[in-house]
């Protein structure tokens, strides 16, 4: 009798980190509906309302730009389901001390920013542990992000959905109440359900390559400057992932202005109503699912850099430009479906890039700070475009995002930086096993060298 040449690999590891990040992203979905709505429904005033979003986001962004040489040395599985635990009791405080008969709005917002504060470490943690999912799980690095974008597109579909049914049925407070619980089971799922030794901390073996993260003694404050210092140093040199969190960084802008206020006051003044306006979220979120299946299933085989702006060139003007003209309602919804299936390709494409082309011992670092670019317009996009409307009207603003989205996305893509998109580094290649890629060592030694929509 003869033992199999070989054996499947076991893919306990992605799974779990997979559910892990759907359940957590599936009650944050919840909570982005709950939260202003609460506040809305207590209060009346819209005003009051905006300031949620923004006490949530700017610690979230801060915080998680200052959390990488933190997962770096002490792993991301720690960080994960520690830092879900500390949203989860804040998100739980929220119904007790409302049924006590004692939440104000100041204590309310503080809880929220306190859930945005750990949320932020804790969504990278699970992000940085994908790599060693797919070498564990013997998948290309491409199909794993893109199974992990899957994810998260399933949850920006079905969690806003449960969320409004929730709402309307039992009211907002459930809503937050079901955040808590999301973040709690996330949490028991990293710490009990992933493999031993999953997520540990990542350390350089080369002499003198991070001092800081190498030498145990090393607590200081002097050594985490170092290491946070490193990161930025390596993401400022490599020029790819320098152009990406640009780009990513005015694109979010823009879609937050889109989201929070340009499609709600185009519904609202073109009587298409709230419910024209959910339905269009709905089908983008939709073909979002479809295009990051695709993605997952075609991406080791195809060429990134025309998918990536081809992805964004549908995804990102069409939106805004068709709010222009007078046109059917279903016209608009073709229309975001498009945009939704060229959508599902970016983030996939993004997370493959990073991770190849940085360190493992970096990935927190450079990470963290990456989508704190990215993110750091975020907060403002809703006010920005809030005072525009207001000053110049919905069609002006509508044509100049239009405008802004198109070059950002496209003109950017003839520098030559973004040649390096269809490198593939020897992880990719490998079919998602090997130790460290020979281009990430080597990078390494320059250090000091370095998104996501």
């Amino acid at each position: 009798m003869r033992a199999q040449a070989t054996t499947r690999a076991p893919l306990r590891p992605l799974v779990g980190l997979l559910v892990a990040m759907a359940v957590s992203h599936s009650g944050t979905r919840v909570s982005a509906i709950a939260f202003p709505w609460f506040v809305l429904a207590t209060t009346g005033s819209a005003t009051k309302t905006g300031l949620v979003a923004f006490c949530e986001l700017t610690p979230y962004v801060v915080v998680k730009a200052l959390s990488g040489p933190w997962i770096d040395r002490v792993g991301g599985r720690v960080v994960s389901w520690s830092t879900d635990l500390v949203s989860a009791a804040a998100a739980a405080t929220i119904p007790l001390l409302y049924f006590l008969d004692n939440l104000s709005l100041v204590a309310f917002l503080a809880l929220v920013a306190i859930v945005g504060a750990a949320r932020g470490p804790g969504d990278l943690a699970k992000e940085v542990m994908v790599p060693e999912a797919a070498d564990r799980a013997r998948v290309p690095l491409v199909r794993a992000t893109g199974l992990s974008g899957t994810v998260e597109r399933l949850a920006s579909t079905v969690g806003p959905a449960a969320g409004g049914v929730l709402i309307a049925v039992v009211g907002p407070i459930a809503g937050v109440a079901v955040n808590a619980v999301c973040f709690v089971l996330g949490s028991v799922i990293v710490a009990f359900a992933l493999p031993r030794g999953m997520g540990g901390p990542h350390t350089s073996t080369e002499p003198g390559a991070d001092d800081a993260a190498a030498d145990p003694d090393v607590d200081g404050t002097d050594g985490y400057l170092h290491r946070l210092a490193e990161g930025v140093t390596f993401l400022r040199r490599d020029a790819l992932l320098v152009a990406i969190v640009v780009m990513v960084g005015i694109t979010n802008l823009l879609d937050v202005a889109y989201a929070a206020v340009l499609l709600p006051v185009w519904a609202h003044d073109s009587g298409s109503g709230a419910a024209a306006m959910g339905l269009v979220l709905t089908v983008m979120s939709a073909t979002a699912v479809v295009g990051s299946l695709l993605a997952a299933a075609l991406a080791p085989r195809m060429r990134r850099r025309p998918v990536f702006f081809l992805g964004f060139l549908v995804a990102g003007a069409p939106r805004f430009l068709v709010l222009l003209v007078d046109v059917p309602t279903p016209v608009v919804i073709a229309v975001f479906a498009v945009a939704g299936l060229g959508s599902g390709f970016l983030n996939p494409i993004l997370g493959a890039i990073l991770f190849e082309r940085v360190p493992r011992r970096l990935y927190g670092r450079v990470g963290a700070l990456g989508d704190a670019v990215a993110w750091a317009g975020m907060p403002l996009g809703g006010l920005l475009a809030g005072v525009a409307v207001t000053a110049a009207g919905l069609s002006p603003v509508l044509l100049v995002c239009g405008v802004a989205y198109f070059l950002t996305t496209t003109l950017t893509g003839l520098r030559p930086e973004w040649k390096e998109m269809d490198a593939r580094s020897g992880r990719e290649e490998s079919g998602g096993v090997r130790e460290e890629s020979d281009h990430a060592e080597q990078r390494a030694d320059v250090v000091a060298e370095g998104p996501r929509a």
